[in-house]
């Protein structure tokens, strides 16, 4: 493939702002299938929790023909908590897509993910999505990103961005807003766009081997496999090669495949050439940022720099009554074979074994990283115990810094007196406060213990009808105690299944997490109390039975629905004298064993 003829682009966003179906337009535009295939939604959304929530989790190669050119397309997370991703991704791209809103406009995101572009020199191209929403500005849009440009202290030349308009719902693409859609339009004005203006792959094929690890793929066949771009020389079947670690040793290889990506499937091919973005197998060890290079004469290339995690939570095998019902995998042995799995794929993952307890203390980017591993590993049939989230705190020149994030807000102007209230407590500091047609957007910078749990909280504010998001901004000073939950819970006095005569007897007292019919161990939680204290309830008390009963009677036990707690709900329930247990088929709550219940 001749090198001038390749485009390495990244697609890069706030979380929702649409790169993923972007991506599924310029591939059916690109004419790679038939006219009577059916094509999948989201299809670089490859991954079980990625369809069922939406969001795309881990990044993603694809490529596609446009004229004699070839487009790599490299599609990334849009949530924070992967931003680990992106900053690693972008190495393998010459130039980036940056999509935005064309109503919300620029996001926390959108400033994190365009800062780690500008910093890797690239030049941007801005498309601006979902220009078929009835409130959709935008000029107003492009103005707004043209000031984070600023903002980002962006050269000249970047700051002239071209701009194309798009709906990629609706599969199409215009050079402006103003222009009227032709036909059923297309995306070939976006596909011309990386052409005109993203460089070809620089690199020589006649200098010294060198192929960095971006991400990985695993094959059933072949197992793990590294994706990167060949930056200079070139690669082939049966070559020998050395790989340059993370640790600074030295590990020679053979390769023995290569995969080529054509739209999001991978083609075998038996060399790759200088630009071409591949992925190889031949190495079972394979991790992040190392760098396959020439046995004869090693160029390693520099390592990536991560971002530092700012959350953390400790893993802890399961001691419940009910451990090892469930599960397949309940030892800390298995726990740390699969983190250390992880840790090889995911290098914002951090772990470590915890030197007062059995178990690992495990740090990543926020809830959402840590929840999201936890949700995998709970399908692959591991069974655990988890702790209440804890940010990573630093001592610099004696005095102790915690993590903040940049918060942003848009809320109808009707809730807005709760949610500033709310976040105040949370030790939130307003920074800017703009309302148009109703709707107010607030920007906070708030410490990142101040988020841990607060989102439901944020929901029931704003009547399901809030955005809230969040990028790390700094470390700064203590903030001080925050107190997220007030409310004590409801504990449960000894091993029992709970009845509903019981349970109806409790409704008053609080929020049930628990219905009918349910096997519970001393110390489960089973529901929130409504007071700030703890109870000790019997969820299994029955009614007392005497022959002086009519058949009509007695009243009918009417329970209110239990609360339906997920994953994340659990997380950012707990206190810190409390654990979530995790396995295969539940999620319960539960007091640690030995915590006196405060009453």
């Amino acid at each position: 493939m001749e090198q001038d003829k390749i485009r390495n682009v990244a697609i890069i966003a706030h979380v929702d702002h649409g790169k993923t179906t972007l991506v599924d337009e310029l591939f059916k535009h690109s004419g790679m299938f038939r006219e009577n295939e059916r094509v999948a939604e989201r299809m670089m959304d490859s991954g079980d929790l990625e369809r069922e929530r939406g969001i795309t989790i881990t990044a993603k190669n694809g490529s596609y023909e446009y004229k004699d050119f070839w487009i790599n397309i490299i599609d990334t997370p849009g949530h924070a908590d992967f931003g680990g991703q992106v900053e690693r991704v972008l190495r393998m791209a010459d130039g980036a897509l940056l999509v935005v809103d064309a109503q919300e406009g620029p996001m926390p995101q959108t400033y994190f993910v365009l800062k780690k572009a500008l910093e890797n020199h690239l030049p941007v191209i801005v498309v601006i999505n979902k220009i078929d929403k009835p409130a959709a500005r935008c000029d107003w849009v492009v103005d707004q990103v043209f000031d984070l440009f600023v903002k980002l202290n962006a050269p000249d030349d970047v700051l002239d961005f071209p701009v194309v308009f798009a709906s990629a719902k609706e599969g199409y693409a215009l050079k402006e807003h103003t222009d009227s859609k032709v036909g059923d339009g297309d995306m070939h004005v976006v596909s011309q766009m990386i052409v005109d203006h993203i460089p070809a792959p620089v690199g020589s094929a006649d200098a010294s081997l060198q192929m960095q690890v971006g991400t990985i793929d695993y094959s059933p066949y072949l197992g793990r496999l590294g994706i990167g771009k060949v930056v200079n020389g070139h690669l082939s079947i049966n070559q020998p090669v050395v790989v340059a670690r993370r640790d600074g040793s030295i590990k020679p290889i053979r390769i023995t495949k290569i995969y080529r990506f054509s739209c999001d499937e991978k083609i075998p091919t038996e060399t790759a050439t200088t630009g071409e973005i591949v992925a190889v197998a031949g190495m079972e060890d394979v991790t992040v940022g190392v760098t396959f290079t020439d046995p004869d004469d090693p160029h390693p290339l520099p390592l990536i720099d991560i971002d530092p995690p700012t959350i953390s939570m400790n893993f802890i095998p399961n001691d419940s009554p009910f451990a090892g019902k469930e599960g397949k995998f309940v030892t800390s042995r298995h726990i740390e074979d699969r983190l250390k799995r992880e840790t090889l794929a995911d290098v914002a993952l951090q772990y470590e074994p915890l030197t007062d307890a059995v178990g690992f203390r495990v740090s990543g980017r926020g809830e959402l990283h840590l929840s999201i591993l936890i949700e995998k590993m709970r399908r692959e049939d591991y069974e655990m115990q988890v702790t209440r989230p804890q940010v990573i705190l630093i001592e610099k020149d004696g005095e102790t810094l915690e993590p903040y994030e940049e918060l942003t807000v848009d809320v109808d102007e009707q809730y807005q007196g709760p949610v500033i209230e709310k976040l105040g407590k949370l030790r939130g500091q307003m920074e800017e406060m703009t309302t148009q047609n109703g709707m107010v957007r607030l920007k906070f910078k708030i410490p990142t213990r101040g988020l841990l749990g607060y989102r439901s909280e944020f929901m029931t504010d704003t009547k399901g009808m809030g955005m809230m998001s969040y990028v790390f901004a700094e470390y700064g000073p203590w903030a001080g105690e925050i107190k997220n939950r007030i409310n004590g819970v409801l504990v449960v006095k000894e091993p029992c299944t709970s009845v509903a005569y019981a349970l109806f007897n409790l409704q008053d007292r609080g929020k049930l997490f628990v219905g009918p019919g349910s096997p519970m161990y001393q110390g489960q939680i089973l529901g929130e109390h409504c007071r700030a204290t703890d109870l000790v309830v019997n969820p299994a008390k029955g009614k007392k039975l005497t022959n002086m009963r009519a058949s009509g009677s007695d009243e009918a036990v009417v329970l209110t629905p239990p609360v339906e707690m997920t994953l994340e709900d659990c997380i950012a329930y707990i206190n810190d004298d409390e654990l979530v247990e995790v396995t295969p088929k539940s999620i319960r709550l539960r007091k640690k064993s030995g915590v006196r219940i405060r009453g």
